[in-house]
């Protein structure tokens, strides 16, 4: 696999917070940000799919939203169906 470097500047309030994130969960910072970042890149082409299907199919109920769909206020917090999300 091909990598890249990436280099962030942040404020040290949110570094802070996002150290506390990691530790909790037994990781860095580096790969708690990175982990996050691969989520919310999969929430954003899982909503893609969810919105090409729509486009292919229709809305065959009047645009209820059924089991495993995503609504877009679902999508901006990232729970499906009142799920929480992953973490």
């Amino acid at each position: 696999m091909d990598t890249h470097v990436l280099s962030l500047r942040m404020d040290s309030e949110l570094f802070e917070r996002l150290r506390g994130h990691a530790a909790r969960r037994g990781m860095s910072v580096q790969d708690y940000v990175v982990r996050t970042m691969i989520r919310d890149d999969f929430d954003q082409r899982f909503q893609t799919a969810v919105e090409e299907t729509e486009k292919f199919y229709g809305a065959e109920d009047g645009g209820a939203v059924g089991a495993g769909e995503v609504t877009e206020e679902t999508a901006r917090d990232g729970a499906v169906n009142g799920a929480a999300r992953p973490t």
